[in-house]
């Protein structure tokens, strides 16, 4: 009995601060430069994720992933589609390695 009381207590303590603000957002307007801000927060999140990767693409070698890096960057400036992006990166790994 103890276990389901602790297994819907953390159920609700994960899922309460996950639903609140979808409904709270509607109702309030933020200033131009909050939501300026919020709307970075995808990329910032992306990049987080992305960079440990590119660092450790080749342990040895981390100039590769950042060189395989540089490459999707300017790519996806140029606005070039994103399956491309990816597929030029996985390239410049492998010539940079052989």
């Amino acid at each position: 009995m103890m276990i389901w009381v602790i297994i819907i207590g953390m159920a609700l303590v994960t899922v309460i601060p996950r639903i609140i603000p979808a409904f709270i957002v509607d109702f309030i307007q933020f200033p131009d430069w909050v939501n300026k801000w919020l709307q970075a927060i995808p990329y910032a999140a992306l990049g987080a994720l992305i960079f440990p990767g590119i660092m450790t693409v080749v342990p040895d070698q981390p100039y590769i992933g950042v060189v395989a890096g540089i490459v999707a960057i300017l790519l996806a400036w140029l606005r070039i589609h994103v399956i491309l992006v990816v597929l030029s990166a996985i390239l410049t790994v492998f010539l940079l390695t052989i």
